[in-house]
Formats: C-alpha cells, sequence, structure tokens
C-alpha cells in the first residue's frame, strides 16, 4: 500500500494541495480530457449524477454543463472549501464530505456515478468500487479515471510507494471483484511527456 493510501495521511495531503490544486491538475487531467471522458458518460439532462471525490469540482463543473442534476462527495473539507467558493454550499451542487468505501446514500440513488483522480487514494479500491455500483441505478453507468502504470521500472516503483496506479487487467480484477460484468478501459494523456490516465466506463447490472 502507497503512502498516501491512508486516509489520514490523504487528508493532510490534500490540506496542502488543495491550495495550488487547480493550477497543478491541467498538466495531468485536463479540460480535454475530461470533457472527452464526460462524453463518454453520455449524460442526459435529466440524469442524477455522482461525483465522488470530486475535490475542487474540475470535473463537477464539466458534468454541470450536461445536467442540474449534480452532487459531489469529497473526504478533504480543504478541498470542498474550494468548491464551495466555486459554487456555493447551497448553490447548483449539493455537496457531502464522505468517505468512497461507505458512500452516505441509498441504493439505485444515481443515474451515473463518476469518479476521477481519486481511485488512486481508495485504501480498499474494491469495496468503493463496489459501493459506486450500489449507489447507481441498474443499467446506469459508472466512470472512474485512475492513473496507468509506468512502463519504466524506475518510475514503478515509486508509483508503489506513493498511491495506487494499476494496469488494464489490474483493473479487470478490480472492476469484476466489485460486481461489474460489463466494462471497457481508455488510455487517456494532456501530452506525450505527462502520466497517462486509464479511464474505466462500466455497466451496472440490470439484475441489482
Amino acid at each position: 500500500m502507497g503512502v498516501l493510501e491512508d486516509k489520514e495521511r490523504a487528508r493532510t495531503f490534500y490540506k496542502y494541495l488543495s491550495k495550488v490544486y487547480d493550477r497543478i491538475n491541467p498538466f495531468i487531467w485536463n479540460e480535454v480530457m475530461r470533457d472527452e471522458a464526460i462524453e463518454w458518460l453520455d449524460v442526459g439532462p435529466e440524469d442524477r449524477v455522482l461525483d465522488v471525490g470530486c475535490g475542487t469540482g474540475f470535473a463537477t463543473e464539466g458534468l454541470l454543463r450536461e445536467t442540474e442534476h449534480v452532487h459531489g462527495l469529497d473526504q478533504s473539507a480543504h478541498q470542498l472549501s474550494k468548491a464551495y467558493g466555486k459554487f456555493g454550499k447551497r448553490g447548483p451542487v449539493r455537496f457531502y464530505r464522505g468517505d468512497a468505501e461507505r458512500l452516505p446514500f441509498a441504493d439505485d440513488t444515481f443515474d451515473l456515478v463518476w469518479s476521477s483522480g481519486s481511485i488512486e487514494y481508495w485504501p480498499d479500491p474494491v469495496a468503493a468500487l463496489g459501493e459506486l455500483r450500489r449507489v447507481g441505478k441498474p443499467g446506469g453507468r459508472v466512470l472512474v479515471v485512475g492513473p496507468d502504470y509506468p512502463d519504466n521500472a524506475v518510475f514503478q516503483k515509486m508509483a508503489d510507494a506513493i498511491m495506487l496506479f494499476y494496469d488494464e487487467d489490474e483493473a479487470d480484477r478490480m472492476f469484476t471483484e466489485a460486481g461489474f460484468e460489463t466494462f471497457e478501459h481508455r488510455i487517456q494523456q494532456a501530452s506525450d511527456t505527462s502520466p497517462r490516465a486509464i479511464t474505466t466506463l462500466a455497466q451496472i447490472p440490470d439484475d441489482e
């Protein structure tokens, strides 16, 4: 387990990162990549969408262009405070402070579930993916963006020490163990020299 796959360490990390997050993020996960992923998710105007690990609201902002029914959840009070600055506490987005592994929602609540830049901090990603499936409606879709495993051996050791990086085979295992049967992975990258993102679009089984 990487250093940041600990909830308390992750909260401390984001306490400081939240101050510069929106300036750093575009070098790794930019608007073009976000909007491309939102197209894959195929958000309709009446869809109720949950953004798990919403952070400062970067993805939330893109989702809000497609539907007025966006809900954002994050464990970091500092990240959420930045999101409140963009949208307000009682604005167009309803925000919650909570844990991806124990989502505070009933079964079958959301048409679509989104999570970008969050899975790498989850101590138990399979449990959290199961939660994303649980709160989504049968036949709905879940989209998860995480860091693709590096090719270079040195970078692999660094990645393993910090947080979760995973390849398509590992993604297959995690999504299957979380109860998903149908899913596909795509690789996204801001530039030829930037880290790769692995984006998975999964369908929630109809018999949930």
